[in-house]
Formats: structure tokens, C-alpha cells, sequence
């Protein structure tokens, strides 16, 4: 499958400087399969380590950080020829090494030619459990599901792909029952590489359900080998349960009480952590005042959670996948938390730790999210249908007069003088 990621890993790699790469993402969401492939399209040879695999891998980085020594033995290992600028070193699930992420400090000091790229499903909570991370000395890039342009491509819909791509949006309105369909496809399927491919292939619905529930598997066996703290395990198992029946509400703001009478934050932190360090959740922070920049104004205590990925989010809720053939229903099911929760995946791809969301304690008006673009906030209302009242918009507008506005829904795109209105299908690639 096409992953716009390879044009970044290839900007990557011609950069003047650059440093060891660290690519960073949830469990499934595809970095090995892309990883391999960058080496293939873009280099003479691979050399692959992966440290899951053999516990000797390990050894490797115990005696010292000698980089040509460290060489000769991946050379040894794996019968490659390792040739400076010419062959991409792969290791693969580098938290089960953590010397082996120190030593790409030394590989960027000392053998920069080396061409280096490290791929983990944990290394965000590697990162935060006392291993020596080379600040400074590594370059930093996450991988995420498939968006919906890349669900398009995959589904052999690469001419649809385009017109978003490029913002035709006066052709993209004549086809909008075309994206309509495909987009209530994508919002079941999601974009869990594995997941699309079984549904690009076989068009089975039942067999993308398993899928998915082998994924949540998956997550749920993470928790239960690296929190050791059975405590903590809990708490994180009842956070990540929790997601699904916190979205569903109107006010989709997670609210620790819901899980405990009188619960605190200083409680679950480490659990809310740990899912966010390990790419599985996206935790989006509260800001009660507007100004530059928006991150001086996070309200830590306040946020909302969603899922990696929309499909995960339908299997978890147990979500009848025949809501398919029905019109609309499927964006109105939990309150609209699908289409928040879709919105939300195509927001963080471009914006990631740029996304927060607005809500004033002092009245009941709340933005759903909040970016900031051209140095100025932008307010971004989600709707699930094609009703698309929004009073905490317009009191936002009317409060703090913003440029413009932003608003997503059923309906085709359109712009007025304070209020861009883009379907769901239409997420632009930067919202000027």
C-alpha cells in the first residue's frame, strides 16, 4: 500500500543533516512493512535487526559503543555488506535493546554516514523508563494508520485521492456521494494496514471485525508484559475500556469520576501515560483562553481521549458493522464520537502535539478542536449529520473574532465570510 510517509523517509535520508532516525508509532499501524520498503525503492541493500527476534542481538551493545565493531558484527549476523550511504540498518523493536538506543548517539557523532532507522511499537514508554535517549543526536517521525487519501488509494480509488490531495473541491462536491460511501467504509474498516488489506482484497466486514479484535489483543497483552505494577495494569486496562463509553457522550471530555467516585488525576496519570506513550490513545488538552501560543494556555487536568484509530474505536464499542448500508446513521451513532474520533486521526497526522480543544468554564460553550495556523488560533466544529447548528461556534466567533472558522459535516463544501465548511471526506492538508 501506498503511505505518504515514504516521501518523508526519502527527504529524510537526502537531508543534509541527518541524524539516526527514530520512527516512533502504535503496535500494527505499519513501520517495519515501510521501513523495508524505503530500503528497497531508495538503497543498494537492507540490513535488518530485529531484537525481538534474538535475545544474542542484545549482546552486541553491551562492551562498548565502537561503531565499526557494532558493524562488523550486523555484517556477521546477517551476511549483508554494510556500505556507508548505500545501505539502510534497520533495528527493529529497539526498546527490548535500550544500549542499542544509546548508541545511536555515537553513530551520530562519530559515523554519520551510516544510514540508520529504528522502529519500535513501545519505545515511546522505552523512552520514559530511565534509558539514556540521545537527545539531540536522533531525528524524530510517527507513523499513524491510514488516512482516508490513503484508504482511497489502497481501494484503488487513486483519482478520488487526487482531487482531494489537491483541494479540487468543486469536483470533489459533484462526487460527493462517491466519498460518502467510501468514507462510511473507511470509518468501520479504519486504516490498521493489516485491516484494510483484508477488506481491499476480500470486501468482509466480519473478517475485518476479527482482525481488529486481535489487534486490541494484541494491546492488551502489551499492557500485561511491560506494566509490572499489577496496580497500574488495572488502572490502565480501565482507562483504555473506558474510551469508548467517554466518547459516546455529548461532552466527550474524559471525566476520571466516570470510572471512580471521586477519583484524581495524580491516580491515573502514569496509566494515561503509558497509553499515550505507547501510541495507542491520542490525548487532547483543554485550553480555557485563547492567545499565542495555544500550548501556554493547557489545561492539564482537562482533556479529552480518543483511540488511535476509528476502526479500533468501532470494535471496541462493539459497533454493528451493518449500519453500513444504512444513509447516515453510522455518523450519528455515540453522538457523533465516530466522525469526532475520524476528524481527530486526520488532525493529529498533520498537526499532532498541535491539537487541543476549547471549552469555557464560565459558560457552556466548547470548540471541538483548536489549532493553530499562521500563528493564530483556529476553531474546528465537528458534525456528525448534515444539521449543523453550532451555538458554540458562533459564540466563539462572536467572542474572540477569529479569521475564520472551521466546520466539518455531511454537507458539501462551502466558505462564507467566517465559516469554512468542509465535508468529513475533505480534511485539507493545511486549513488556511
Amino acid at each position: 500500500m501506498k503511505r505518504e510517509i515514504l516521501e518523508k523517509l526519502a527527504n529524510w535520508k537526502n537531508s543534509k543533516n541527518r541524524k539516526p532516525l527514530i520512527l516512533n508509532g502504535a503496535r500494527q499501524v505499519g513501520k517495519t512493512y515501510i521501513l523495508k520498503e524505503f530500503g528497497a525503492k531508495y538503497f543498494d541493500n537492507v540490513c535488518y535487526i530485529d531484537f525481538s527476534s534474538n535475545e544474542s542481538y542484545k549482546n552486541i551493545f553491551e562492551k562498548d559503543f565502537n561503531i565499526e565493531r557494532i558493524i562488523t558484527e550486523f555484517n556477521a549476523i546477517t551476511s549483508t555488506k554494510i556500505m556507508r550511504g548505500k545501505t539502510l540498518i534497520i533495528l527493529d523493536e529497539i526498546q527490548e535493546a535500550p544500549r542499542a538506543i544509546t548508541s545511536l548517539k555515537y553513530f551520530c557523532e562519530n559515523e554519520n554516514e551510516y544510514v540508520v532507522a529504528c522502529a519500535g511499537s513501545l519505545l515511546g514508554v522505552a523512552i520514559h523508563k530511565n534509558t539514556s535517549f540521545p537527545v539531540g543526536k536522533v531525528n524524530l517521525m510517527t507513523m499513524f494508520p491510514l488516512t482516508f487519501i490513503e484508504f482511497l488509494e489502497a481501494m484503488g480509488k487513486e483519482g478520488l485521492a487526487k482531487l482531494l490531495q489537491d483541494g479540487n473541491y468543486e469536483s470533489i462536491n459533484d462526487l460527493s456521494e462517491d466519498y460518502n460511501a467510501l468514507l462510511k467504509q473507511y470509518i468501520i474498516v479504519g486504516g490498521m494496514p493489516e485491516v484494510v488489506k483484508e477488506f481491499v482484497e476480500n470486501k468482509d466486514f466480519t473478517e475485518v471485525r476479527n482482525i481488529q479484535k486481535e489487534i486490541l489483543k494484541m494491546y492488551d497483552n502489551d499492557f500485561s508484559k511491560h506494566i509490572i505494577n499489577q496496580n497500574e495494569l488495572l488502572k490502565t486496562r480501565q482507562v483504555f475500556t473506558t474510551i469508548p463509553r467517554e466518547l459516546a457522550k455529548e461532552n466527550k471530555k474524559f471525566v476520571l469520576r466516570d470510572m471512580e467516585k471521586g477519583a484524581r488525576l495524580s491516580k491515573y496519570e502514569v496509566a494515561i501515560q503509558w497509553l499515550v506513550d505507547a501510541g495507542v490513545v491520542y490525548k487532547i488538552h483543554n485550553v480555557d483562553k485563547i492567545g499565542i501560543p495555544l500550548s501556554a494556555y493547557k489545561k492539564m487536568e482537562n482533556f479529552k481521549i480518543y483511540l488511535v484509530d476509528v476502526g479500533l474505536l468501532g470494535a471496541m464499542s462493539n459497533l454493528d458493522y451493518a449500519v453500513i448500508i444504512e444513509e447516515n446513521r453510522l455518523f450519528v451513532e455515540f453522538k457523533g464520537a465516530l466522525a469526532e474520533q475520524y476528524i481527530c486521526q486526520e488532525l493529529m497526522y498533520r498537526y499532532q502535539d498541535e491539537l487541543f480543544f476549547y471549552s469555557d468554564s464560565k459558560s457552556e460553550m466548547e470548540v471541538d478542536f483548536m489549532i493553530q495556523s499562521r500563528n493564530e488560533p483556529i476553531p474546528i466544529e465537528v458534525k456528525s449529520g448534515s444539521v449543523v447548528q453550532a451555538k458554540s461556534l458562533k459564540q466563539y466567533i462572536k467572542k474572540y473574532k477569529p479569521s475564520y472558522a472551521v466546520r466539518f459535516s455531511l454537507l458539501k463544501n462551502k466558505y462564507d465570510e467566517t465559516i469554512k465548511n468542509y465535508s468529513l471526506w475533505s480534511v485539507p492538508n493545511q486549513i488556511l
